[in-house]
């Protein structure tokens, strides 16, 4: 196994918001605190360790402990566990919904991320300590999009008419949805058999895989936990000061072109309870849960935000400042939509008087399996292009190797060449002429253009079989036309390597930003 880098840019997979972040554009730099380079930690554990308070760590720390109870966590896991009692212990965290064997790839280029980041920040920094993180979504209840995996060129999918937030979900059907897949899926079936809820089958087989690396896994729905909360939803409830703040941020995003990756509501909480997990608007002097019956007065809900605050669930928007609330975190790790919509945040943590994080973008990457690198071989056609769309392929391939010239860029010129000649006799004998002579050009023009299109579809059709292996190739690295970490799952590679984690960590840099072509050769 070996590593080819490719700037983002070349893969054209990502937004321009994105590239601009990583570049770092000049224009973008208002919007977050400190960029995501090795020497900006120094500021961000000193501003951190200003504002962490101690009986927060605690709690953290007292919940963590019960949430390893079901668990016998490595010597590793112990050591994060102890070690994030001291004040001079900071995370690095990553965040995702809960999914079905791991969902795509790019969950476990996540949680690499964030691990090597934190044994790179060691070697910076060593009077302090470093804990990776993920922080599952347990609360969420986008069922749709964690309900299916692909292995092995098929969709595999769990059936149920559960409600609510996903990590109350009965594991029921999942074990036996293993038994459907290829390969060893021994310790996904163990997690879903011995675990009732999906958070804490989840927990187990992520435990399971990086627990080598001391990785802490975190279930943020936790009362204790979402008492330091309070303060937030108050104000985004009653006040709904966020709203305002996104907005304001929103529209200097926009003023420069971009297109922020979510709005903000009034109120950005959910209620959750039992199976439902729905938003609450206010109607009226009411604040109603939408889907239910359930409605509360100013002061009904504010006595409820007291009393019961794991019945609040923050949106998209307030997610990650709870995180920082309840972690000594440095930066979060994220996909581009993630670090695009965090960037319209600053202002929210602004007002609550919190760090803004460094935001590091994930490690991103390519496995490019050895039959697939032969049979690409053979095509002529360089890795780097097959991230262009499929028709470019065919007709680059084809361009390269017709036995006729194709173009009708010669044509072209003198077509042109003559209409201009015919412009300028046409307007000296009568100026209205002209448009008529033009609008014939443009004519002309296309038609050529339509000629080259036909005898280049023609010669395509010449080429049948050698079209056919690139398109397989494509096809094998970009299913569905989106990129392979998008799409497939860990069980294509894992089980014929037990290996697969513990090399893609050798291989990774977190602060390469820069596109993985993973060679297995």
């Amino acid at each position: 196994m070996h590593v080819q880098k490719l700037d983002f840019s070349e893969t054209r997979s990502f937004s321009t918001f994105f590239l601009d972040y990583i570049q770092p554009k000049e224009s973008l730099k208002p919007f977050y605190a400190r960029f995501p380079e090795m020497k900006n930690f120094q500021g961000q554990i000193q501003d951190k360790a200003a504002t962490f308070p101690i009986p927060q760590r605690e709690v953290l720390c007292r919940v963590l402990q019960q949430q390893y109870r079901g668990i016998t966590p490595s010597e590793k896991v112990k050591r994060n566990l102890d070690l994030l009692k001291s004040s001079t212990t900071f995370t690095i965290t990553t965040g995702h919904q809960l999914n079905i064997f791991t969902g795509p790839l790019y969950f476990i280029y996540k949680i690499i991320t964030v691990i090597n980041a934190c044994k790179k920040l060691k070697e910076h920094y060593p009077a302090y300590d470093f804990v990776p993180v993920y922080w599952m979504a347990s609360e969420d209840h986008d069922y749709e999009e964690i309900k299916s995996l692909r292995v092995q060129g098929k969709k595999y999918t769990w059936t149920t008419h559960q409600t609510g937030a996903v990590g109350r979900f009965l594991t029921t059907g999942l074990a036996e949805l293993a038994d459907e897949i290829p390969g060893d899926t021994t310790l996904f079936k163990n997690a879903y058999a011995k675990n009732k809820t999906l958070s804490a089958a989840v927990r187990h087989y992520v435990n399971e895989l990086f627990q080598h690396e001391g990785l802490i896994v975190l279930d943020a729905n936790d009362a204790d936990l979402k008492k330091a909360l309070i303060p937030v939803m108050e104000e985004d409830l009653l006040r709904h000061t966020p709203y305002h703040q996104v907005n304001q941020t929103n529209q200097q995003l926009e003023q420069l072109g971009y297109h922020p990756q979510v709005n903000a509501r009034e109120i950005n909480f959910f209620y959750l309870k039992d199976s439902l997990r729905s938003r609450i608007e206010k109607r009226g002097d009411r604040f109603q849960v939408l889907d239910s019956t359930i409605s509360f007065s100013a002061s009904e809900i504010q006595a409820r935000i007291k009393s019961n605050p794991e019945e609040f669930s923050p949106n998209v928007i307030l997610r990650p400042l709870y995180q920082e609330l309840i972690l000594p975190n440095l930066a979060y790790v994220g996909g581009p939509a993630e670090l695009v919509y965090w960037l319209e945040l600053k202002r929210v943590f602004e007002f609550f008087q919190q760090p803004f994080p460094i935001l590091m973008p994930r490690n991103f990457a390519l496995m490019a399996d050895a039959p697939t690198l032969r049979k690409m071989k053979k095509t002529g056609i360089e890795l780097p292009l097959y991230f262009a769309e499929k028709n470019f392929l065919f007709n680059h391939w084809t361009l390269q190797h017709a036995t006729h010239d194709l173009s009708t860029g010669k044509e072209q010129g003198t077509i042109t060449a003559l209409f201009e000649q015919l412009s300028a006799r046409a307007d000296s004998i009568d100026p209205t002429l002209k448009p008529y002579v033009q609008a014939q050009a443009k004519r002309t023009a296309s038609a050529l253009e339509k000629i080259e299109g036909k005898m280049l579809r023609a010669e395509r059709r010449r080429h049948t079989e050698k079209l056919k292996q690139i398109e397989s190739v494509k096809d094998t690295w970009f299913p569905n036309n989106s990129l392979q970490e998008r799409t497939d799952n860990l069980l294509n590679f894992y089980p014929a390597d037990p290996a697969f984690i513990h090399n893609l960590i050798d291989h990774f840099d977190p602060f390469d930003f820069r596109f993985n072509i993973v060679l297995h050769d």
